[in-house]
């Protein structure tokens, strides 16, 4: 089940294990649509909502999406374990590790390790 919870001053849109995938850019728009209905301004996906390619970073998908969220004031944290992803692109490393520096996009491998960043 999506919930909202409050982290400090944000207001985190945690989306449940099932539900529609997040495999193109243009699915985006829905899950930015549930966190405006929402009052949400950061959103917690997990890993199982993503589509087969959003971790292969020369499809574009997760670029293209991040940006989405980014342009329309949304951070975002990929929630669960990315390891076998990891393992087979150091590509997919490096993006991880450079975007877990910033406040806007992060990869956790819980919703317990998500709220210790806030």
């Amino acid at each position: 089940m999506t919930q909202i919870v409050e982290i400090g001053k944000s207001r985190v849109l945690r989306f449940s294990q099932n539900g529609p995938v997040l495999g193109t850019p243009a699915d985006a728009n829905d899950f930015i649509s549930e966190a405006w209905s929402n009052e949400a301004d950061f959103l917690a996906i997990p890993v199982d909502r993503l589509g087969p390619d959003f971790l292969k970073l020369s499809s574009g998908v997760a670029g293209e999406v991040f940006q989405k969220f980014v342009n329309y004031g949304l951070g975002c944290a990929v929630v669960g374990d990315i390891t076998q992803a990891l393992n087979g692109s150091g590509a997919l490393r490096d993006f991880v590790r450079e975007t877990n520096k910033g406040k806007s996009i992060w990869f956790v491998s819980d919703f317990d390790e998500l709220v210790s960043r806030f």
